[in-house]
């Protein structure tokens, strides 16, 4: 097949008329890399689950283990770079003269990731001219353990990896006053965001507690896709 059929076929796979496809891509590495509507990070459910079933309820053991303080999650987390803060103890909220025989210790699980678009078989024109959008999504447990336990930080970078074209950053605040254990989506979708991208940076937090027992936050279905469409200006 020459190269001009594989460019149509690519033409054709996302109806991409309005972008510009010059002659000088590999045409056919495009189409079998197939960049476009699918996700580009590697490993997005790194603790093994899926959003299409509930969060597995936490373990409680009959005798506390007393083992020493953890901090960090199991999880397969391939593809992932990963680093833990653990944070002081927070006594903010007991009164004066009140004796505490425990506290909860928390700390922030960092995941991250660079994925690099034009790797992934995507062209410079159609990055810089059709700008189409990028799609974030994410899935969190909603582990009651503290009103803070997810973070999202996710960067489009030029070709330096350190200039920032786009950014979208997530803190939201949980509702404890009910028990809510469910999966809760987070979603963001770059578009107009200017030429120059060729790099996403995605960086999420989970919050982990430890009393006696550890207690974590999980993540699943991470997701980084470019669409054939472009939705901003």
């Amino acid at each position: 097949m020459s190269a001009v059929d594989w460019r149509k076929k690519c033409e054709a796979e996302w109806a991409l008329q309005a972008a510009a496809m010059p002659d000088g891509v590999d045409w056919k590495s495009v189409f079998e890399a197939r960049p476009l509507d699918r996700n580009l990070l590697k490993n997005p459910a790194p603790f093994g689950l899926s959003k299409d079933s509930p969060p597995p309820e936490p373990e409680l053991s009959e005798v506390p283990p007393h083992g020493p303080p953890r901090f960090q999650p199991d999880g397969d987390f391939t593809g992932w770079s990963t680093s833990t803060e653990v944070l002081p103890y927070d006594t903010s909220s007991i009164p004066e003269g009140v004796v505490v025989c425990a506290l909860p210790q928390f700390s922030w699980f960092t995941l991250e990731q660079v994925v690099d678009l034009k790797a992934e078989a995507l062209w410079e024109q159609l990055l810089d001219d059709f700008q189409p959008d990028i799609v974030i999504q994410d899935w969190y447990e909603e582990s009651q353990l503290h009103a803070s336990i997810y973070k999202l930080h996710v960067k489009l970078l030029g070709t330096d990896k350190t200039t920032v074209i786009s950014e979208h950053s997530v803190s939201p605040t949980e509702d404890l006053s009910t028990y809510s254990h469910i999966w809760k989506e987070v979603s963001h979708v770059f578009s107009g965001y200017g030429p120059g991208v060729r790099y996403v940076h995605f960086q999420h937090q989970v919050k982990n507690s430890f009393l006696n027992d550890f207690f974590p936050t999980r993540l699943t279905g991470s997701a980084v896709i470019v669409k054939p469409v472009k939705s901003g200006p």
